[in-house]
Formats: structure tokens, C-alpha cells, sequence
């Protein structure tokens, strides 16, 4: 290979990222689902003809573009070679071969070159609703989390399969939403496969093999060079969370070795009889984005560049859940995966990973309707409404946590606007949870407060999907804890961090968010940076006292201060 022709190939790498960003910023602007367009809960990628990931979009979680890798191979398989053409759109939601539950739809699309099968563009979205008992860790059998739409065709040829369609709307509660979105991506697939198609043009590209073989060999040779720059070793990791009825324990061996990193979770929790369980394939997503970010954050995300981080998971764990087993919250112990990967990997890498944080996402789904308990509104009406929310993220080795900030999903909190605008739901509350943040050298990022209810004249279901609830985000290297998750009602009744439970008319949940765990000992924080965190309202005077030894007069100096306008 030509210095020159090592050039154009770079030129052409960089293309494509751009391009699958594209794919992904369409998606956004044409999805019809909030969770899409306000909270970017999707993904979206580029594979070469054989099925292996070149390149991904930034705008994405990791959830779904690292279990995506594995989907095409799973699509070719399903679909076979033979039956694939131009015009051409697949679709699936199967935990197992998309991206690990049935609220992700995932769509491919085959890329023709002059008659010939060139690659694939995919995508992935999470939906508002896919029938069945709704978002929820209630079910106790994948069969009750809604419809299964195995691996085929959605349009043969152009020609969209209208029973499928009739199908889906029939078994779903937001048939319009649903719909939208499964067009939105399919049409995100052809913008990319556009772009792809006039990059050949110019280029003058008969095929894609040689781009792709350039980036599947750098992308390896670079992650191997990284790995194999650290010491050989081997550490355990564990963490202690919630679960649905009883604790769930994680428990992980990383290994580093010659050309490659093994993460092995024997020992881990057995299969839970509700929908939190874990396909191995979110499982593998989680533990790989987690040792991407600590070894080569910097190389760009493809089959190459995952494929030295190796992962196992005992058959009927709950990271490693077998079908039929319930599955629809899998996020709510996948997000874990990453924070408890670190508990093993300070121990070979000391200083380089951050403390714990929120880890899960703080989501909650509303299903609205007339309230029973009186006549209702004429106005009144049936709505699902779903909104994502994140806790503090932990502090790291020489930064402080941030503040209600999703990790490891990248995931955006919705905006109340959003939220509001698309049923009868009313958020009387949203700010930062002062004092949240574990104290430590680095503070923790704080949670949030949210209130919750419905507009007059109507009642509701919550189904809830928290964790945190009783056991807090752990601090490193003398770090404290995050606060622990809250939630209850407004007139005193206590709720549950997990399911679907009854909402009277007239009344508003209340919750509170988990902070991030700090790091290092609060004694060695600055004493500016404590004064800050006073004058910005993240900690209250008491617990500058407490944690890291302001006095009573300081911190009447610092609000003194603070009141007359003074920046901190």
C-alpha cells in the first residue's frame, strides 16, 4: 500500500464517520418517539459486506452501537445472501440478535454497487411502546414484554410489507409513533447509503474492500499496541445493586494479557425472575465501551477495534440471560457493568478509572388515562408517556463528577418541554439534589429532584426503573458515597424503585436521583473548590462542615458573598 493510497484510505475513514453521523443526526430530526429525538437513545453504523462494523456514529449510546456490531451477521444468516436486493429493508427486535431488548428496533438496509452486495447500513431506536405489559420490569416471561418481530423483511424490493405493518399497529399503544420511527430509519439508511454511493463515485471505488480492510487493520494494530503497553495482570471486581425482590450480585475477573483483555463474570447472580435480566450480547456491549474508554478511548469504534476485548458470562446469569427469561429493563443492570469492570481494573491500573456514579438510567414511563375514580373531562385521554433522567456520574482521578449526566449510556435527560408536549403529564420539579454528590478530593455529580403528575381529570400508572435505592454509588480511594435514590408520593405513601404501580387522580410522585461517588479523601479538596461547590448551591453549609471542614463562619462568609453577587 502507497503512502499516497494510505492518505486517500484515511480521507475515506474519516468520510465515512461523517457519514454515519449523518445517519444518525436524520434520525434524530425525523423519529417520531421523544427518547429518539430529545434523549438520542439510538444508534447508528456502517458494515462491510461480510457484517463487520467499519465505523459508528458519535451521536449514540453504547448499548445499542456495540451490540448492534453483532446484529448484521445475525441479519445475513436470518436473511441469506441469495435473497437480498436492492431496495431491500430488514427489520428485528429480538433481544438476542438486536440489541438485547423489544423496545429497540433495529433496521438494515443492504448497499448495491453495479449489481453487487457491497455492505449494509443499520440503525437502532428505542420506541415509546411495543405492546405487551408496556416498559416495566413486571413481566416474568419475554413473551409478556410485547411483540416479537423476528429477523425479515419490512420492505422486499421498495415495496413496504403492509401486513407486517398492520400487524404492529394492531399490538401497540402508539401505533403512530411506532410506525414513524420504523420509517425514520429506514430513511436514515438511505441518507448513508447515498453518501456512501457518491464517496465511491468520487473515489472511483469498485468495492469497499480495501477501505475496509485499512480500517479493520489499523483500528486492531492500534488497540493492540495499547494493551499491550500495560502490565500483565489480573484483578476481581464486584458491586452489590438493588435488583427487583432481592440484591443482585456482579462479579467480574479482568485479565490482561498478551493482545488482548478477558473479562470473565463468573459468579455473578443467577437468572431474575423479572424483566431485568441481561442478553450476553448487551452484556458484551457494556464490558467492551468499558475497556475502550480506560485503554484507547481515542480509536474510533468498529469489529477491529472491539475485538481483543474478550467476554463471558456463565449461561443463565443475569448477564448472560437465555431465552425465554424476561428482559425488558436489561439497561438497569447492563449500566452497571462498566462501574463494576473499574472495581477490578484500579486494582491493575491505579488512578486512571472514575468512582461510581448513578450508573443506571433514572427512566420512568407514565401511562395515563381518565381518571375512574369521578367523570372525567371530555378532553381527558389515554397517553403513554416516556422520559429519560440521569443521576450524577462518579468523580474522576482529577475532575470532579458531572452533574446529572448519564454514565456509561451517554443518553440525554429530556427537557420538561419535551415531556409536556406529548401527553397530559405536568413535572412540577426539576433541580439539582444538593449534598448528592459523594464528598472526596473530586466531588461526586449530584442527582436531581423530579415531581411528577398528570394533568386535572386524570390518573395514572408509574412504572418505575431506578436502582440506588439501597445501595449508593461507592466511592474510591477514600471517596464517600453518592445519596442513595428516593421516590414516594406526595401525601406520604412510599413506592418502589421498580414496577408498574397505581397512581391516584390528584396526586404527584416524588423523587429524588442518585449522586456520583467521590474520589480521594474530602480532607485533601481545595478549600476554593469547597467554597465553590457552597456558593453554587451544591453543598449546604452543614455539609461543608461535616465532609470537609469549613467553619460555621466561613461558610457565612461564603453566602455573604455569594448574595452580593460575587463569582466564585
Amino acid at each position: 500500500m502507497t503512502g499516497q493510497s494510505k492518505v486517500a484510505y484515511q480521507v475515506m475513514w474519516n468520510r465515512l464517520i461523517s457519514v454515519v453521523e449523518e445517519q444518525a443526526q436524520v434520525l434524530v430530526r425525523t423519529a417520531f418517539s421523544t427518547s429518539v429525538r430529545e434523549a438520542g437513545d439510538l444508534s447508528a453504523g456502517i458494515y462491510n459486506d461480510k457484517g463487520k462494523m467499519l465505523a459508528q456514529a458519535v451521536t449514540g449510546t453504547p448499548g445499542h452501537v456495540n451490540a448492534m456490531a453483532d446484529a448484521v451477521g445475525h441479519f445475513i444468516r436470518r436473511i441469506g445472501r441469495q435473497n437480498m436486493f436492492a431496495g431491500d429493508v430488514y427489520i428485528t427486535n429480538d433481544p438476542w440478535e438486536g440489541t438485547g431488548h423489544k423496545h429497540d428496533i433495529t433496521v438494515v438496509t443492504p448497499v448495491f454497487h453495479d449489481g453487487t452486495l457491497i455492505g449494509f447500513f443499520a440503525c437502532t431506536a428505542h420506541v415509546t411502546d411495543i405492546g405487551g405489559r408496556g416498559f416495566g420490569a413486571d413481566a416474568a416471561d419475554v413473551h409478556e414484554e410485547g411483540l416479537h418481530i423476528p429477523i425479515m423483511k419490512f420492505a422486499d424490493r421498495g415495496e413496504v410489507d403492509q401486513t407486517l405493518v398492520s400487524i404492529i399497529r394492531g399490538n401497540v399503544r402508539e401505533p403512530d409513533q411506532l410506525v414513524g420511527d420504523i420509517y425514520a430509519l429506514a430513511t436514515c439508511n438511505e441518507i448513508g447509503q447515498c453518501r456512501l454511493l457518491d464517496m465511491m463515485a468520487e473515489f472511483s471505488l469498485p468495492d469497499m474492500v480495501g477501505v475496509s480492510d485499512f480500517i479493520l487493520m489499523n483500528s486492531r494494530a492500534a488497540t493492540l499496541e495499547r494493551i499491550n503497553g500495560h502490565t500483565p495482570g489480573s484483578a476481581d471486581g464486584a458491586m452489590r445493586i438493588d435488583g427487583y425482590a432481592a440484591p443482585i450480585d456482579l462479579k467480574v475477573k479482568v485479565s490482561i494479557e498478551r493482545d488482548r483483555i478477558l473479562c470473565d463474570w463468573d459468579g455473578t447472580s443467577g437468572v431474575d425472575k423479572k424483566g431485568i435480566n441481561v442478553p450476553l450480547v448487551y452484556t458484551k456491549a457494556y464490558t467492551c465501551y468499558a475497556l475502550k474508554c480506560a485503554i484507547a478511548p481515542d480509536i474510533p469504534n468498529n469489529a477491529a477495534s472491539l475485538a481483543p476485548f474478550e467476554v463471558t458470562a456463565p449461561e443463565n446469569s443475569v448477564l448472560n440471560a437465555l431465552f425465554p427469561a424476561p428482559v425488558a429493563l436489561r439497561h438497569v443492570i447492563g449500566h452497571m457493568v462498566p462501574d463494576t469492570v473499574y472495581d477490578a481494573l484500579d486494582k491493575l491500573l491505579p488512578d486512571l478509572v472514575p468512582a461510581e456514579g448513578a450508573g443506571c438510567l433514572c427512566n420512568f414511563q407514565l401511562s395515563i388515562r381518565p381518571r375512574t375514580d369521578a367523570p372525567a373531562p371530555a378532553d381527558a385521554r389515554r397517553s403513554e408517556v416516556l422520559t429519560f433522567n440521569s443521576g450524577g456520574s462518579g468523580a474522576r482521578p482529577r475532575l470532579d463528577g458531572m452533574n446529572t449526566t448519564a454514565f456509561p449510556s451517554g443518553v440525554m435527560t429530556m427537557p420538561v418541554e419535551a415531556t409536556e408536549q406529548v401527553g397530559p403529564v405536568i413535572i412540577w420539579r426539576k433541580e439539582l439534589r444538593a449534598d448528592s454528590g459523594g464528598a472526596g478530593r473530586q466531588r461526586g455529580g449530584l442527582g436531581q429532584y423530579m415531581d411528577v403528575g398528570v394533568r386535572e381529570g386524570h390518573e395514572f400508572d408509574i412504572s418505575a426503573m431506578l436502582d440506588r435505592v439501597y445501595h449508593p454509588a461507592r466511592g474510591r480511594r477514600g471517596g464517600l458515597a453518592g445519596g442513595l435514590t428516593t421516590i414516594g408520593r406526595d401525601d406520604g405513601v412510599p413506592m418502589h424503585g421498580k414496577g408498574k404501580q397505581f397512581v391516584p387522580h390528584g396526586r404527584v410522585v416524588q423523587m429524588a436521583f442518585p449522586g456520583g461517588a467521590g474520589y480521594g479523601a474530602p480532607v485533601a479538596r481545595e478549600r476554593t473548590a469547597v467554597r465553590r461547590d457552597v456558593a453554587l448551591g451544591y453543598i449546604t453549609g452543614a455539609h461543608a462542615q461535616e465532609y470537609y471542614g469549613l467553619s460555621a463562619a466561613e461558610v457565612d462568609d461564603v453566602l455573604a458573598r455569594s448574595e452580593a453577587g460575587e463569582v466564585f
